[in-house]
């Protein structure tokens, strides 16, 4: 604890300048809170641990320990005291700069037998290139090391680039897994095509092949892989209480988004969005709506640089927050708590805001408490009290 270490200086900050886009133009913004969700009252964060090195994401060990993955490439078992292990051997090489590295993790649904997880990272090419990747791994019974490392999936292609990874990671009740992909930045447009993972959503079995009922598995010049399309950058995906993966990604200068990522589905990028480039020009036509493209379920304007995403299925905080969307904010510091109601957002509530720390993962634990990762040269694993 209190272990310092220094702060990658290659990494690409999202900062997004709000223009002060005209009212006419933010549909379903951030400024929509409700006033019912600003006064319900606010939990207690609790630090367990701190010192971590831009802590990316976050599992719960069935005996109460935690994973954690720091960026820069390193795996750690935090005790529950918030004790910070030494690194989990085992990893494969990373290409550990700008926004990659270790990203996520997530237990297999069979963990408890079969001591199997996941983790998706920045994984090197060729001439400087890199791509996300998922691996699986076997992780030992002392919890040091991990063995069985084999790569499941690959992005196609690699490109030179440091940012835009994606990198979420959730598992369906059957088993298939989702693995979330951003477009690379210098590569938005395609996104819009067929023939490479950049932009997608995939959809694979635990052994990495497509499954046979994925939507582009018969059609002519398309990966099998791919789930959805039309993607910027994916950093929140979990599986509602309706079973369908929801995900939230980044727009440029506004437009971050909410959306249901749906078989076969076009989610617009970069033909459509509600957000505009980086110094206001607009992005492509500059239209925000199209035939045969998705809007989202809600969109950020200003962006708030979400990530991490979770649903609140217990009932700690009381009836009126079960059922609640938790977003981090990496850019304004804070828990967004989001009222779901027949299908849209009706309130938002900021929590955690005073201390502005970019939160970029929230989960649930098995206790029913929400635990959120702060990324810091000195991030924190912190539990919030009711």
């Amino acid at each position: 604890m209190g272990r310092k270490i220094l702060h990658d200086a290659g990494v690409v900050m999202h900062i997004a300048i709000s223009r002060g886009l005209a009212a006419a133009t933010v549909v379903a913004a951030s400024t929509a809170v409700s006033s019912a969700a600003q006064e319900l009252p606010q939990p207690r964060p609790q630090t367990v641990a701190e010192g971590l090195s831009h802590p990316w994401g976050l599992a719960f060990l069935p005996d109460g320990r935690f994973l954690v993955t720091e960026r820069p490439g390193r795996l750690r078992v935090v005790e529950k005291d918030g004790r910070i292990g030494a690194p989990v051997e085992g990893l494969p090489p990373l290409a550990a700069q700008g926004q990659g590295g270790l990203l996520d993790i997530a237990l297999d649904a069979g963990f408890k037998t079969n001591r199997t997880l996941y983790f998706c990272f920045s994984e090197p090419g060729a001439g400087g290139t890199n791509s996300t990747a998922l691996a699986r791994a076997v992780l030992a019974p002392d919890a040091r090391r991990l063995e069985q490392v084999r790569v499941i999936f690959s992005q196609q292609p690699k490109v030179a680039s440091r940012a835009h990874f994606g990198c979420r990671i959730a598992q369906t009740a059957d088993g298939k897994l989702f693995l979330t992909m951003g477009d690379r930045f210098s590569r938005s447009a395609d996104a819009q095509r067929l023939d490479n993972h950049l932009g997608k959503v995939v959809r694979i079995d635990t052994d990495g092949k497509a499954p046979s009922d994925n939507p582009f598995v018969n059609r002519a010049g398309a990966l099998p892989e791919i789930w959805s399309s039309g993607h910027r950058n994916i950093q929140g995906a979990t599986i509602g209480p309706d079973g369908r993966l929801w995900t939230h990604e980044h727009g440029a200068q506004g437009g971050d988004e909410i959306n249901i990522a749906q078989a076969g589905r076009n989610y617009g990028w970069p033909v459509i969005t509600h957000g505009v480039n980086y110094g206001g020009a607009p992005i492509g036509e500059g239209i925000k709506a199209k035939e045969g493209m998705e809007q989202p379920l809600h969109q950020w304007t200003p962006s708030i640089a979400p990530s991490g995403m979770t649903f609140l299925n217990s009932d700690r905080y009381g009836a009126a927050w079960k059922g609640s969307l938790l977003v981090g904010s990496l850019k304004f510091g804070y828990l967004d708590r989001i009222d779901i109601r027949d299908g849209k957002v009706v309130g938002e509530q900021k929590l955690l805001a005073a201390a502005r720390e970019r939160i970029r993962d929230v989960r649930q634990g098995p206790d029913g408490l929400i635990y959120v990762l702060t990324d810091e040269d000195e991030g924190k694993l912190i539990r919030l009290q009711p």
